[in-house]
Order: C-alpha cells, then structure tokens, then sequence
C-alpha cells in the first residue's frame, strides 16, 4: 500500500495538467469570443506598444533560464541552479512590468478599459493580458517557493517533483502568452 506522500506525489503532476487544461479552456473561450465580437463591426484599430514586443521577449527568456535551473538540480549544481531561479524570477517581474507599461501607453494613447471613449477591441487586450497576468501571479508563487527550496538544498537529482511541478506551469505560461501574443497579432 501507497504512503500518502507517494499518493500525492503520483497525484501532482496529472492535477496540475487538469488545471492548465481548464486554464487554456478560459482562454480559448475568451479568444473565440474577441473573433465573434470582431465580426459585429466598431472596431477600434490601434498599434501595439514596443513593450508588448519586449514582454514577449522576457517571457521567452524567462522559459530558457528555468530549464537552466532544472538542469542543473539534475546535475545536484545547486548554487547556479538558484541563480538560473533567480534570473526566471527578475524576468518575470519584467514580464509584469512591461505589461503594465503596455497598459499605460495604450491609456495615454485613447485606448481604454471601459467608460467613455472604450471600445470592445481594448477591453479584450485589457482582460486577457490582465488575466495572463494574474496566472502569472501564480507561477512567481511557485517560483519563489522553488527558488527558496532550491536555496535550502531540497532539491536534488533524486528530488526534482517540485521543480518539474513549477517548470511544467513555467512553461505553461510561456506558451499560453505566445498563443496570445500571435493571436492578437494576426487577429489586429
């Protein structure tokens, strides 16, 4: 008979997989919902800032530094794997920072959220890189408890479900922002 350790280790990963999935779904639906309202007409047509470019950059950056991490737990390299962590981690808060400039051109630009002088194509930008970002939110959770625990020596070549759990998500992310990122682009 399982230990419930190992019960909920067996458990971790396909868990974690359920989620992502419902997460694409939420996605998936929001998208499908921006091309239907596309259709109807009154479309307000704007260009993206250079720091939704740059976002995308970090995000992708952010995904080759925390397989360095992993890869150097395989290799029990442990002080460079918490730089690599370290690294994912300052590029993550780029990534929020980046978005939040984003933000603040498309305002300073007449690209509004709601009220008076919105228009649903800005709304649609709001609320998914918004939401993206709040996933995000959940994956610098994660991070920062890997990246501490990688700092404690809890993980090890022997030792790595934590470590694949958060670069499993990480990179979960990075994928979800590229399918956004291109999506809005060929949708513009």
């Amino acid at each position: 008979m399982k230990t419930f350790q190992e019960q909920k280790n067996n458990s971790a990963k396909p868990l974690l997989w359920v989620s992502m999935i419902s997460m694409s779904m939420v996605f998936a639906g929001l998208t499908s919902a921006l091309v239907v309202r596309k259709a109807e007409g009154n479309w307000l047509e704007f260009d993206y800032p250079i720091w939704f470019y740059l976002s995308t950059l970090l995000i992708i950056l952010s995904s080759f530094t925390i397989n360095w991490a992993k890869n150097n737990i395989k290799k029990n390299q442990l002080d460079t794997a918490y730089k690599a962590f370290k690294w994912t981690f300052g590029l993550a808060l780029g990534f929020s920072l980046s978005q939040y400039l984003t933000w603040n051109a498309l305002y300073n630009n007449g690209v509004y959220f709601t009220g008076p002088g919105s228009n649903a194509s800005g709304s649609f930008l709001y609320v998914l890189t918004l939401l993206h970002l709040l996933h995000l939110a959940g994956g610098i959770i994660s991070l920062i408890i890997t990246t501490i625990k990688a700092k404690k020596e809890i993980y090890s070549s022997s030792n790595l479900l934590g470590v694949e759990l958060c670069v499993t998500f990480w990179h979960f992310l990075d994928f979800l922002w590229l399918y956004l990122f291109l999506f809005l682009l060929y949708i513009h």
